[in-house]
């Protein structure tokens, strides 16, 4: 395991992120709102050490317009990763 998290390319994100989401699941089982997932998600991703941002604004860009529609990002996992 690298001693910084913040160089773990996009590869071994998915694999962290992958991980957390069957441990999580496996906690949890099935059928309950998406949203409880992306928070318990979030918590294990944090206690893993990364850097993760819930509900983060994604702008739409059209043309030369950048338009505020409402997209979210449910977690942005070290600046490089969406989940």
């Amino acid at each position: 395991m690298h001693k910084d998290h913040k160089d773990l390319n996009e590869n071994e994100l998915s694999r962290i992120v992958f991980d957390c989401a069957v441990k999580v699941h496996k906690a949890l089982g099935p059928g309950l709102l998406e949203s409880a997932y992306v928070e318990c998600l979030y918590y294990e991703l944090v206690k893993f050490g990364l850097d993760v941002e819930k509900q983060k604004p994604l702008p739409l860009v059209y043309e030369d317009v950048k338009l505020e529609v409402g997209y979210r990002i449910d977690l942005m996992v070290n600046n490089k990763l969406i989940s």
